[in-house]
């Protein structure tokens, strides 16, 4: 018997904002969290991109010190997310084995692996630190957030570049399907804004190039979009089973109505120019939710901003949507907020979540000059939605050929 999943609390740490409120405000007021980075490091490395979304608050701002102390930057940012997620939820009080956590990274503990290789060359090994491990290792996150609230039904790691936590709300929504759990805590973060990543993706052609006006660097569907922006941050989705939620009371934001998770096997970097995994991932996602491409009333995109990816993206929307496709209000929110990687499917997730509640399309910044070859229906400025229900996809596709889709439905 197929259960309703509803979303009862969210909490993000993001480029554009501390919370998730301020993040969501910010993103209706059109405001940009790329910046120019103030590091030692770009100048000495000589790095060819200077700029990112960085995290508009710290995480060490936030936690308590002996407690950052021991975890990587992306556990910080997912124990911050997940702890504004929980208390916004209520605090479920919820059995510990009847809570779980799917969390999502795509590189996980960068810095702490290379600041202990530093140690490492400079100092020998007695110096390195003996939570070196510990602080890297991918599941980490998980681990972090799953050990804060004593959640022992499970705590599962996803790491499918950037549809890691996309393919992590799927994933808890399954599994609460399933009866593997009442609550669970899902989401993804993403700290990686180092050297090491800059300087790669930039020698892959992937960053845009503009040191000039970091701002509006990220500038989905322009005609003269060069590429992505890295971001950093987390998000974090409380969802629980609606049976669940309304016998304790909850406050419920939308439906997890259905989602999707589909493998290219096409390219370890570039994404099926027929969209053959994006169109499946779309349509089993929409099946999932007892939903037709008709009933869409908006569409959170990948959208990343490089030549190639929102061309392939929209190749796939025309073969879900056909004519609808350029007239569906459509969100690119990365043009705000940067790549947060890992991160980014849940903290677009969670604006679709907003969007569907609130009936209003967040804006897509920087749309200076629109690729005529996708006119699709997307605007500088919020669009309302319109009265009566309301369904949202939100895509995120990653290197490997990953591709995670997930639907999202209002509430009345």
């Amino acid at each position: 018997m197929s259960k309703k999943i509803v979303v009862t609390g969210i909490g993000a740490s993001s480029p554009i904002g501390g919370t998730a409120p301020e993040s969501w405000e910010s993103l209706l007021a059109g405001e940009s969290g790329v910046r120019t980075l103030e590091y030692d490091w770009v100048a000495e490395y000589q790095l060819p991109v200077t700029f990112a979304g960085q995290a508009r608050v710290k995480p060490t701002e936030v936690l308590e010190r002996p407690i950052a102390k021991r975890l990587d930057p992306s556990s910080q940012f997912a124990l911050v997310a997940a702890k504004e997620a929980f208390a916004d939820a209520g605090s479920p009080e919820v059995a510990a084995e009847r809570l779980g956590v799917d969390w999502a990274t795509g590189i996980g503990g960068v810095w702490s692996l290379l600041d202990a290789w530093d140690t490492l060359r400079e100092k020998g090994p007695r110096r390195v630190m003996p939570l070196t491990v510990p602080m890297l290792m991918p599941n980490a996150p998980s681990a972090a957030v799953s050990m804060h609230f004593e959640a022992r039904a499970y705590a599962r790691t996803v790491a499918s570049a950037c549809a890691s936590s996309t393919e992590s709300i799927v994933n808890a929504y399954e599994h609460l399907q399933a009866g593997f759990a009442d609550v669970v805590i899902a989401g993804g973060s993403e700290a990686a804004i180092h050297p090491i990543t800059v300087a790669s993706f930039a020698s892959m052609q992937a960053l845009s190039r503009r040191n000039d006006d970091p701002a509006t660097a990220s500038r989905p569907y322009n005609v003269d979009r060069d590429g992505f922006v890295m971001g950093e941050g987390a998000a974090a989705l409380v969802l629980e089973t609606e049976e669940h939620a309304l016998a304790r009371g909850a406050k419920i934001y939308a439906e997890i109505a259905g989602g999707a998770v589909t493998a290219d096997s096409y390219h370890i970097t570039a994404n099926d120019p027929e969209g053959r995994g994006a169109i499946r991932a779309m349509q089993t996602a929409l099946e999932q939710a007892g939903a037709t491409a008709d009933e869409v009333t908006h569409i959170n995109a990948h959208a990343t901003s490089t030549p190639v990816g929102d061309i392939n993206e929209y190749t796939a929307l025309k073969a879900i949507f056909g004519d609808r496709a350029d007239e569906i209000p459509i969100s690119a929110t990365k043009a705000a907020t940067g790549h947060l990687l890992g991160g980014t499917g849940a903290l677009e997730a969670l604006f679709s979540v907003l969007a569907v509640q609130n009936r209003i399309a967040p804006p897509t910044i920087n749309l200076i000059e629109q690729d005529p070859e996708i006119p699709v229906n997307v605007s500088s400025e919020p669009q309302p939605l319109g009265e009566g229900p309301q369904l949202a996809i939100s895509n995120s596709f990653g290197f490997g050929g990953h591709n995670a889709v997930v639907a999202i439905r209002s509430v009345d």
